[in-house]
Parts: structure tokens; C-alpha cells; sequence
């Protein structure tokens, strides 16, 4: 298990979670297609791999550079609304790892919370919208409770990924009220939402590489 987050266990995670939006993608874009405007795989998949690009021609040298460098890339190489909502909870992420060398558990629980907060800011999510803070919403709380209950970081990863799979499912009988998604009303029940299933595949990567699986 990854006692500590550093600087390489953070680029393994954003690796990771390239590769998951690359495998994803043509499901990303197909579950877009029925709600919003069909480019959230497309979208994804290229801030992604711009992402990967610049990681590896520049190799960041601490925990904040990783998160730093993934949210400005995606802010500037995503289209539509994820490019904003990624970037700024990356950003955010940043800020919260402040100058550290690396993060204990409950540091990077802090790093993923912030994150949580950006999207707030950024987008002005709530429960039940049938948006991507349904399934990170209840990961961050989870992965929180996990810890206070003094499990270790691979555990409380996994309960977080739990309770995101639980989130982004929660999303398909709900109607819509952000996005795209709203305008079509009731006819966006049965659908599940694009960015609850994408950020459930961050969180798949963090319980993937941070918790030694």
C-alpha cells in the first residue's frame, strides 16, 4: 500500500486516469449523445493525452506541479463545460498540496476535497442535479469517513470508489437540472450522466495506483 502520495504516485494517478478516459471514450461520448452535446469522450480523451504529453516532456518535480500543470491543460484543451470543471478542481488540488514533497492520507484527502470544493465553485452543483458531483461528492465523503475510522488509504480508496459507482448509477433515473442534460427535462431520466461516469474513473484510478492494487 502507498503509505505516502508523492510527486511519482500522483503522475502514476493522472496516468491512469488517461488510460481509463482513452478506454472510455467512445462510452463517454455515446452516454453524451443522449443527454448533452456527444463530445464528452472526444473532449476528454484529447485534454487527457495533451495532459499525458505534458507531464512527460517536463516532469514535474513536486505533488502541487502534478496537479498544477494537469489543470491548466485541461482548462485550456477541453471544450464544453468539463474542461473548466476538471481544470479548476485540479487547480484547486494544487493549492491545497501547497509546497509539500509528498502527502499522507489525510493530506490527499484534503488535495481531493479542495478539488470537490472547485467544482462547486466553478459549476454551483447540488445532490441530485445528475452531474459529476453526484458520484464525487459521495467518493470525497467516503474516502473521509474511511479514514476518520482509521482505515488505511488503499481501504478508504476503494470505500471511495464504492460510493462514486453508487453516485454515478444514482444518476440514471434522475432528470437533469445543469447542463445541457436540463434542457431536455423529464426526457433525461434514464440516462446516466457523462461526468459522474468520467470522474468515477478518477477515482477508479486513485484506488488503481494510490492504493497498492
Amino acid at each position: 500500500m502507498t503509505a505516502t502520495v508523492d510527486t511519482a504516485a500522483l503522475t502514476a494517478w493522472v496516468r491512469e486516469f488517461g488510460r481509463l478516459i482513452a478506454a472510455g471514450r467512445d462510452l463517454l461520448t455515446e452516454l453524451d449523445s443522449a443527454i448533452g452535446d456527444a463530445d464528452h469522450g472526444v473532449n476528454m480523451d484529447r485534454g487527457m493525452t495533451a495532459v499525458l504529453a505534458a507531464l512527460a516532456a517536463d516532469p514535474p518535480t513536486t505533488p502541487a506541479d502534478v496537479l498544477k500543470r494537469t489543470g491548466m491543460t485541461l482548462v485550456s484543451k477541453v471544450g464544453g463545460a468539463s474542461g473548466p470543471l476538471y481544470g479548476t478542481a485540479f487547480l484547486r488540488m494544487a493549492a491545497a498540496a501547497g509546497a509539500a514533497d509528498a502527502l499522507d492520507a489525510p493530506g490527499y484527502a484534503k488535495v481531493l476535497r479542495a478539488g470537490l470544493d472547485g467544482v462547486v465553485a466553478r459549476g454551483k452543483p447540488a445532490a441530485g442535479d445528475k452531474t459529476m458531483y453526484d458520484a464525487l461528492a459521495p467518493a470525497v465523503d467516503a474516502l473521509d469517513e474511511a479514514l476518520a475510522a482509521g482505515r488505511p488509504l488503499g481501504e478508504a480508496l476503494r470505500a471511495a470508489l464504492r460510493a462514486a459507482e453508487q453516485g454515478r448509477d444514482a444518476t440514471i433515473p434522475m432528470v437533469a437540472r445543469k447542463g445541457r442534460a436540463s434542457y431536455l427535462g423529464e426526457r433525461s431520466a434514464g440516462h446516466q450522466d457523462p461526468g459522474a461516469t468520467s470522474v468515477t474513473m478518477l477515482v477508479s484510478a486513485a484506488a488503481t495506483v494510490l492504493g497498492g492494487d
